[in-house]
């Protein structure tokens, strides 16, 4: 029988375990539903486990991999680039040593949800991916390892070893110093709705990668550009809508400074991550797929903000020419 002590033992770690399945999933409402059947199963199984943290990381692991595997022919049909589902993490709890003020805990924490990470995560198979989530992110021995995922230690530290590179080989750097992050990204979000380009251009690395996650439907997929020529498309987008009643809500995103776009009601229309290094906006990740937006709250039309814009822009023309 379930106790209040054993509903209040889960609770303290819910947070870890939903962030254990998010980063094998990339997907913060199938993490929830992971969660959701984690508790499940152990108010079903009348278990004592010697450690309730690596029992129940064991149990929502098994539960993550067996949903990631069904997703796969979804995410190779995905049409234009696959991002993760948007997490706001400015106040995302995941581990006690973030709580109690550890720098670089935080930091390892805040790079292996980033959207760079979680993009290199993708490639790996389903097992490596739970591997290096358990052992390499939150240190999980390699006899828990073992056990959530079914194989030997052996076969897990291979499975292991094979992620670790991959990601090595994939890494981007980041700036690691949050205030600096977040000092840049506010001078980029102001010179973005003050339409101000040479202020934008001088924030933009010269190879900045400006890509957009839409799902094939609202926005584009974007690329890599010099710096003038992205802070001239950020310009043509951005601040048309923001003049037709949009609004920048400054967050952070998977770990790193960005924002929230929302409608002249306050729906959300996307999300923007900027990975930052030297100075410099390196990366702008942004995701408009309305599926992928939905645990945000209201999802708005990006479509109908950018015909009233249009709209809007005729009338005055037509006005201006009476």
């Amino acid at each position: 029988m379930v106790t209040i002590a054993d509903v209040e033992a889960f609770e303290e770690l819910r947070g870890l375990l939903f962030s254990i399945s998010y980063r094998i999933l990339g997907s913060v409402s199938e993490a929830e539903d992971a969660v959701q059947e984690t508790w499940l199963r152990y108010e079903a199984a009348d278990v004592v486990p010697e450690s309730l943290r690596s029992y129940l990381a064991t149990v929502v692991t098994r539960i993550s991999i067996d949903v990631l595997r069904s997703a796969r022919v979804r995410r190779e049909s995905y049409v234009g680039p696959w991002f993760p589902e948007p997490l706001l993490t400015d106040g995302l709890e995941e581990e006690p040593a973030v709580l109690e003020g550890d720098p670089a805990r935080a930091a390892e924490l805040a790079d292996s949800v980033s959207m760079a990470a979680l993009v290199l995560l993708e490639r790996l198979s389903a097992l490596e991916r739970a591997v290096f989530v358990m052992h390499e992110v939150f240190g999980f021995s390699y006899a828990d390892v073992a056990t959530a995922v079914g194989r030997s230690e052996a076969a897990c530290r291979q499975l292991g070893g094979r992620a670790r590179r991959h990601m090595a080989e994939g890494r981007t750097r980041f700036e690691a110093d949050r205030r600096k992050r977040e000092e840049l990204a506010d001078r980029f979000f102001d010179a973005l709705a003050g339409g101000e380009l040479e202020a934008l251009r001088s924030l933009l690395a010269e190879d900045v990668h400006a890509v957009n996650d839409s799902g094939g439907v609202a926005g584009g997929t974007g690329g890599t550009f010099g710096a003038l020529q992205a802070a001239r498309l950020l310009l043509a987008t951005v601040p048309s809508l923001l003049a037709a009643g949009a609004s920048l809500r400054r967050r952070e995103v998977n770990g790193h400074p960005g924002a929230m776009i929302l409608d002249v009601d306050g729906r959300v229309l996307g999300t923007w991550s900027l990975e930052i290094l030297d100075g410099q906006v390196i990366g702008i990740r942004s995701v408009t797929s309305p599926e992928k937006l939905a645990h945000l709250g209201p999802v708005g039309d990006l479509g109908e903000m950018r015909r009233r814009w249009q709209e809007a822009r005729r009338a005055a023309r037509g006005a201006g020419g009476e």
